[in-house]
């Protein structure tokens, strides 16, 4: 009996379409109605998006809104979004960094060889045609990043990582910052 009542809650549980929190059990929005994943506040933390040695080029692997850091020249590193309609000359790959960074001896080394990943997690549906490692899945919900005061509070951030930041003084205004493994980059509004 207890096993049904778990299996029962288990797929009640996956067909509400829930926010995950990560970090905290409060957010940062104070209404969560359009929110698929959020980040606990003033954490002085970033989420880290995958880097990759090659860019992807064909679908599935290419989607709209991917985000990655572009290792394909280790000491030319950048962060990237995949957005079709961009200049053709990018392949549709818009360079968020402005800026090359040497990430060679910052990244961990992929093994030689061929390596299957088949396993992902997909937050806001059962399943998606998007191929990645996180698949945030959702036509009415958005992601929060997390949200720091000032990225210089942010210890030893790590090549890939990316933060909101709401800004301290009147002067400073909010805008979204990326870490390339050298330098922040910013995109304010």
């Amino acid at each position: 009996m207890k096993k049904i009542l778990t299996s029962v809650l288990f797929t009640l549980i996956i067909g509400v379409n829930a926010q995950v929190i990560i970090g905290d059990a409060v957010g940062t929005p104070g209404s969560k109605t359009s929110v698929l994943l959020d980040f606990a506040a003033n954490q002085d933390k970033g989420i880290i998006v995958p880097y990759v040695r090659t860019l992807p080029t064909t679908l599935p692997t290419r989607v709209e809104g991917t985000i990655l850091l572009d290792a394909s020249v280790a000491t030319n590193a950048r962060m990237k979004l995949y957005n079709a309609n961009t200049d053709p000359g990018t392949n549709g790959w818009l360079d968020l960094s402005g800026q090359d960074a040497d990430v060679s001896g910052a990244l961990i080394s992929q093994p030689t060889g061929v390596l299957e990943i088949s396993s992902k997690a997909i937050i806001g549906a059962v399943s998606s045609n998007a191929d990645g490692v996180l698949v945030l899945e959702s036509t009415t919900k958005a992601m929060i990043l997390p949200i720091v005061d000032d990225v210089q509070n942010i210890l030893s951030p790590s090549p890939g990582m990316m933060v909101y930041v709401k800004g301290v003084t009147p002067n400073f205004k909010k805008r979204l910052a990326v870490f390339n493994g050298a330098k922040w980059s910013f995109w304010k509004p």
